[in-house]
């Protein structure tokens, strides 16, 4: 009977192991699969960009990859996913429903998690640049300011439709364990040809 409680407390051990190490196979298998999509994706992208996407396009599905995400300060390449539900920020870096894109003078809104794709966010700085590659064209940002607000601040995500800003969005702090108590806004405005 002694035995039986540390071999318990051993095996206990051991499967805790085995449901985290399949979390991290199944999301980094996720993100690799859709940033190859993506990559596909942008692959045609016309030698001259026009200035938005066709005005005639449909909205894309949820969880559907739709661009990439360069950070170059940080050597990243981050599939974009329609969406910022569970599901999709397992992919990717999730773009929030009913924000603009790339070249429509609107506010963009992209999300992800702080321990997966947006891991080394904290070591950008103003002035430092963001990418986004669409199937429609590439398009460079500024990082402008940076912010940190509680996690039910939503005043952030105001979907303007004035001028053209890119921003994100993930938990902090960075190592905080559990649910973060609060959120880390990047803002991004267009960077001068």
């Amino acid at each position: 009977m002694k035995f039986k409680f540390p071999l318990f407390i051993i095996l206990a051990g051991l499967i805790l192991v085995g449901i985290g190490l399949w979390q991290y196979i199944d999301v980094n298998t996720q993100t690799q699969t859709t940033l190859q999509q993506a990559k596909e994706l942008i692959s045609d992208q016309p030698a001259v960009a026009p200035k938005k996407r066709a005005d005639n396009s449909q909205p894309p599905d949820m969880g559907e990859t739709v661009g990439l995400l360069a950070i170059p300060k940080i050597n990243a390449e981050l599939a974009i996913i329609e969406g910022t539900d569970p599901d999709d920020l397992k992919k990717g870096v999730g773009h929030y429903k009913g924000a603009y894109f790339p070249g429509e003078q609107g506010q963009i809104v992209l999300s992800g998690h702080r321990d997966t794709v947006f891991r080394k966010l904290g070591e950008l700085k103003i002035g430092d640049s963001l990418k986004m590659e669409m199937p429609y064209g590439s398009y460079t940002y500024e990082i402008i300011d940076t912010k940190i607000v509680k996690s039910d601040d939503t005043s952030i995500i105001t979907l303007q439709h004035e001028k053209e800003e890119l921003i994100l969005t993930t938990c902090y702090p960075f190592r905080y364990v559990g649910n973060a108590p609060k959120r880390y806004i990047i803002y991004a405005k267009p960077k001068s040809p």
